[in-house]
This record gives structure tokens, C-alpha cells and sequence, in this order.
């Protein structure tokens, strides 16, 4: 009787003991999750990429640390509270913005380092190839900083964007232009509109640049303003002279680009080689917000317009905005630009989107993304919050976010600064008009 027992308690333990094991493979497991980023760490955009890369990593250290003082969720949670305070790792790929590179180290990401999602890809013929295969294998994507409109128009079930998209954005402008004719404007007259009426557009011809083009097209005739010409570059051209020639031969008031940072500068240095003094210059964002801009210019870019989501003076009136500058700041040495504020809010999206689905199977993640309402107090970028559209045209767009237009302008002590100009009623300072010139 004695060996039988002996022989039972033996099998019990041993029993126990597998089921332990089990549990503790299963908790080492759950001690990090994956995503795979997507970002243009070399080549034309690679200024740009080595911001989104510092946006998603501050984001990174915020959510699997503890900083109780800053006034957002994942920063009091130290991990995945749902999982057990699962820490994320980053897995960073740099796509050259090559889309066919950039989808097969998507293939790589989910097939050999079994990601649990994907967050990217900047340009968005990138992002267009690498949902693609997201959609394909079923893995969820978030995309913090592409804006073709085209991207969301696909009904994708695997796909969710949250930056605003050139859609939203060019209507800012022409809101913007048409403001300026109203006289709402801080400190300064309505503008006669016939000032502003000639438009010229230079957009690179990829995905993105193509996409801006038409908006732009659309958003004039809509608005009673006169595209005077429009053109299409090779992205990354060594010489942009004979495009500046021909949007100068019409002699626009307002000239309006969609640029990386290299294309971008090299077409300021051109206009001014070539003396071209419009009223207005405004960018697409991208490469007009780059630091490389501002740094390889300088004074140069005095009274430049970009469209953005995000301006340090944002944080004059967000407190968490200003806190999270500050943090970026120290690390990077500049301030948060508008792709390390998308970047850094595409990974703070990830983080809530797994606390909500307290899983990492990705039906629950697809479950969690068509649910999630991120309220705006919690970002950093001065959106109303997070909240994707789970059917329509524009099915897994970020309803609730905005845009804004800058301008770089002087300080009190010289230094340059992204100002903000619109909306109207949040203006941080007078706009300088017309465009001093070179």
C-alpha cells in the first residue's frame, strides 16, 4: 500500500512539475513582445528616419518604464499591465525606400522574427507594399506617418493609420489661403485674394508626391485659386533647375512642394540661385520639417510654411507635449519634429492597442484597433485622440486626428522656430507675409 501511495505522490509531482515548467515557458514568452519598424534609415529620407527611429524608441522607453510624472497612460504601467507587464521590443529594418525591399523585410519580420505587428513605413509606397503583406499573413499594422489618402481607401482589415492623411492636410491650406483672405490672421489685414489667387505645385513623383499633386489640383478648383502649373521630379534629383525655371516662368504668388529632406533643400537653394520670390512657399511637411532644413539653411527659410501635426509651441498649451519634448530634447538634441511626433504616437497606439486586447493573437489585436479610443489628453500631438473608422472608404483612418501649419520665424534671440499659424485661433505668433526672398 505504502509503495503504491509512494508511486501515485511520485507521479503527482512529476506531473506538477511539467505543469510548472509549462507556465513558466509560457510567462517567459509573454516577457517580451515583438513589433517590427519600418523606417528609411539610409538614403534620400534618411534625416527623416533617423527621427521617426527616435520618436518610436523615447515612446519605447516611456511605455516599459515607470514615470508616474508624465500625465499618460503607458507611462505609469511599466510594460503590458494586461500581459502580465510585458515589455515590447523593436525590431528596426530600414526599407532605403525601396517598396519592394521594404516587403520582403516585412515577410522576414513576421515569418523569421515572428513579430506581432508591424509599425511604419514613412513613405508611403512603402507602407503601400508592406501592408500588402500584412494583409496577406494577417498581421496587424499600425502606420503612424504615411498620407496618401489611397492607403485607407483599400478596406483592408489588417491596415490603421493614425496621422492625418494629405487629404486633411491640403485642405488645411486652402482653409488656410482663404483665411488669409477673410483677415483671420493674428496681427495682420485681409489679404486681396487676386495676391494669392496663381498656385505652382512641385511634387516628387512617387506615391506620396503623386497623391499631394492631385489634392492640391482638387482643393484649388474647389477653393476659386488658379493651379498655374503642376509638376512631377525624379525624387533624389542631383539638379533641380529646370523644374524651378518652369514653376518661375508663370510667375506664381504661392508655391507649394512635397519634398524629402534632401530634395527639399536642394530646392530652396535653387530658388534662390534662380531669385524666386513668390508671397508664399509652403511644404508638404517631410523634408520642409526636417532638422537638416533648418540646419542646413538657416536664416534662408525665414517665413517657409510646412503643414504638420506637431510644433514645440504645442506645448504652451499641452503640458504632456511639453514634457515629452523636453525628454526628446536631451536625448536627441532637437526638438520633436512633426515624423518623431507621429512616430513616437504610432507606438504609444501599439502600446494602448495590446493593453486593450490583453493578447498578442491577432485577432484580438485587429479586435482592439477597431475599438480603441485613445482620448486626446493623453497625446502629444494636439489631436481630439485616436479612433479608426471600422467601415467606409476611409475603413482603419484615424478619425479624431488634425493637421497644423507652421512657420519658421525668429526668436528674441535669433534663433529659428516653428511657429504655429494655423489653426487660426491656437496662432502663436503674427505671420510674417509676404515671403521676405532671398
Amino acid at each position: 500500500m505504502k509503495t503504491k501511495y509512494s508511486v501515485l505522490i511520485t507521479i503527482v509531482t512529476v506531473i506538477s512539475l511539467i505543469l510548472a515548467m509549462g507556465s513558466i515557458c509560457l510567462a517567459a514568452d509573454a516577457k517580451t513582445i515583438k513589433i517590427g519598424v519600418l523606417y528609411p534609415l539610409t538614403g534620400g529620407a534618411a534625416a527623416e528616419g533617423r527621427e521617426l527611429r527616435a520618436g518610436a524608441e523615447l515612446a519605447l522607453e516611456i511605455a516599459n518604464g515607470k514615470f508616474p510624472g508624465i500625465s499618460m497612460d503607458m507611462a505609469k504601467r511599466e510594460g503590458i499591465a494586461s500581459l502580465g507587464g510585458a515589455k515590447i521590443e523593436l525590431i528596426f529594418k530600414d526599407h532605403e525606400g525601396n517598396p519592394t525591399l521594404g516587403a520582403d523585410l516585412a515577410k522576414k519580420l513576421i515569418l523569421d522574427d515572428k513579430v506581432v505587428g508591424i509599425l511604419g513605413c514613412y513613405h508611403s509606397s512603402v507602407t503601400k507594399t508592406v501592408s500588402a503583406v500584412c494583409e496577406q499573413y494577417g498581421i496587424p499594422m499600425i502606420n503612424d506617418s504615411s498620407t496618401s489618402p489611397a492607403l485607407t481607401e483599400r478596406e483592408f482589415k489588417w491596415f490603421w493609420r493614425t496621422t492625418p492623411h494629405d487629404g486633411t492636410f491640403t485642405k488645411d491650406l486652402f482653409e488656410f489661403l482663404k483665411g488669409l483672405t477673410e483677415g483671420k490672421s493674428k496681427g495682420i489685414a485681409a489679404i486681396p485674394k487676386d495676391q494669392i489667387q496663381n498656385l505652382t505645385a512641385a511634387c516628387e513623383k512617387t506615391e506620396w508626391g503623386s497623391q499631394v499633386s492631385q489634392a492640391i489640383e482638387g482643393r484649388a478648383t474647389e477653393y476659386g485659386f488658379n493651379v498655374k502649373k503642376s509638376l512631377l521630379y525624379a525624387a533624389k534629383s542631383p539638379d533641380l533647375s529646370s523644374e524651378v525655371r518652369a514653376i518661375k516662368s508663370v510667375k506664381p504668388d504661392v508655391m507649394l512642394f512635397a519634398s524629402y529632406a534632401s530634395d527639399a533643400i536642394l530646392m530652396m537653394k535653387t530658388l534662390k540661385a534662380e531669385k524666386v520670390a513668390p508671397r508664399i512657399i509652403w511644404g508638404q511637411n517631410a523634408g520642409f520639417e526636417a532638422p537638416e532644413f533648418r540646419n542646413t539653411l538657416g536664416d534662408d527659410i525665414v517665413g517657409v510654411l510646412t503643414r504638420t501635426v506637431f510644433a514645440p509651441k504645442v506645448g504652451q498649451v499641452k503640458a504632456v507635449s511639453n514634457q515629452i519634448n523636453s525628454m526628446y530634447k536631451q536625448k536627441v538634441g532637437n526638438d520633436l519634429s512633426g515624423a518623431s511626433a507621429r512616430s513616437f504616437t504610432g507606438l504609444q497606439a501599439w502600446t494602448e492597442v495590446l493593453q486593450l486586447a490583453g493578447s498578442t493573437e491577432p485577432a484580438a489585436i485587429q479586435k482592439a484597433c477597431n475599438s480603441i479610443m485613445i482620448p486626446g489628453d493623453q497625446l502629444i500631438v494636439p489631436w481630439k485622440g485616436i479612433k479608426f473608422a471600422t467601415s467606409g472608404k476611409e475603413q482603419g483612418q484615424n478619425e479624431l486626428g488634425s493637421g497644423i501649419i507652421g512657420q519658421y520665424q525668429k526668436d528674441k534671440d535669433g534663433a529659428i522656430t516653428l511657429e504655429i499659424v494655423y489653426p487660426f485661433e491656437v496662432a502663436t505668433a503674427k505671420l510674417i507675409y509676404p515671403f521676405k526672398g532671398f
